[in-house]
């Protein structure tokens, strides 16, 4: 593989560390800014509504730029985002540091563009794996350490950190990318036209949904997981990186699937392993084993749903690849936002200990996307 490639993946673990180790973090955020649990987990919605909005509209305002300097330009304006959080000393401020990142993640996308353009096509699926598994590897190494340091010094302290690293990968992509990539820009055109195909509406609601259901959890992980068990900071931040090393797992075993049996088998079977985790977790309340075996398959199922989905994505229409998967990424950040705003109008009512109860419908109406899908197919076929 390229040797850049690498570079683009260290670059999505600092980005995936800054997105989600406030997720650890939240009562010391809440306690410092003096607002509740519920709307410090806010950071989230906005993060995902500024990515699904602010980073296509970037995307195609820079498309006509080098593509190092749109690579640089993200992690620049993420690593600005960061800075702005880290001074906060309001929830307003804080948010709109977090809406700051969420242009910078205009970097996913164009590293993303990048890794295509530079293999041949047959080595495409593990290029893109090779720059995403830096996403998965923030949960296993940049949030459980976020974690430890916002609870040991200071919720600001991960996130200067996040800033500098970000800081230092601008550095890094300007000496070592080659100013001469021929990546394609990105445009709105063909949108309307591939909305219109029911498959890739179907396809793109079953994002949403599954997004929504994983966040209504996640954005208040820390805050559940002491509410199943109370534990210590050292423990917490142990059993966040359990859940990034069954991210990594669920990554890789997801390919797998998707090469062994197809796309529709295996998100079938992925989300029902979700879905069923999510139903289980409340009942594991007081037991560290079974808390972490069930949020081990829970990351599992939940990771090992993406490579399946992609490769549905590209097979229903190869020509207009790239701009399904922009748009399925901007239903995945949809998601994360519904799912962190329900959750945290959830919490108020019931607490963080039922959480994953609320999303399981949101599990089931996924699986339900799947099941109108694989009719549609079968009646096309016998009409």
């Amino acid at each position: 593989m390229p040797p850049v490639l690498y570079l683009l993946a260290l670059c999505n673990l600092v980005i995936g560390t800054g997105v989600f180790v406030t997720n650890g973090i939240l009562v010391p955020i809440s306690e410092s800014l003096q607002v509740s649990i519920a709307a410090a987990g806010q950071v989230m919605t906005v993060y995902a509504l500024s990515t699904a909005v602010l980073a296509p509209l970037t995307l195609v305002l820079t498309r006509h730029w080098a593509r190092r300097n749109a690579l640089v330009f993200g992690m620049a304006t993420f690593a600005a985002g960061n800075l702005l959080c880290a001074a906060a000393g309001s929830l307003p401020g804080l948010l709109a540091g977090r809406a700051l990142m969420g242009v910078g993640a205009v970097f996913v996308p164009v590293a993303a563009g990048i890794a295509v353009v530079l293999v041949a096509p047959a080595r495409r699926g593990r290029a893109l794996s090779l720059v995403f598994l830096g996403m998965s590897l923030s949960y296993v190494v940049g949030v459980p350490i976020g974690a430890w340091l916002g609870f040991r010094f200071g919720w600001q302290w991960p996130i200067v950190m996040v800033a500098a690293v970000s800081l230092a990968s601008c550095v890094a992509l300007r000496a070592l990318c080659p100013a001469d990539i021929e990546a394609p820009g990105a445009t709105f055109r063909g949108v309307w036209p591939l909305m219109r195909q029911s498959a890739a509406r179907w396809a793109l609601a079953l994002t949403l949904l599954y997004f929504t259901a994983i966040f209504i959890v996640f954005s208040y992980i820390g805050p559940v997981l002491q509410a199943l068990l109370p534990m210590s900071h050292e423990r917490l931040s142990f059993t966040l990186m359990l859940f990034g090393v069954s991210g990594v797992v669920g990554t890789l075993l997801g390919g797998w699937a998707q090469d062994r049996f197809g796309a529709m088998p295996s998100l079938r079977a992925m989300l029902g392993v979700l879905g069923l985790m999510m139903l289980l977790l409340p009942l594991v309340r007081g037991s560290y084993a079974l808390l972490v075996i069930v949020f081990v398959v829970w990351g599992v199922g939940g990771f090992g749903m993406m490579s399946p989905q992609q490769a549905r994505l590209a097979a229903l229409s190869p020509v207009q690849a790239p701009l399904l998967l922009s748009l399925n990424s901007s239903m995945l950040y949809v998601g994360t936002a519904l799912g962190a705003a329900i959750g945290g109008a959830a919490s108020a009512f019931i607490g963080f200990a039922p959480l994953s109860w609320v999303g399981v419908p949101f599990a089931l109406a996924a699986l339900g996307t799947l099941w109108i899908s694989t009719a549609n197919t079968a009646h096309l076929k016998t009409a």
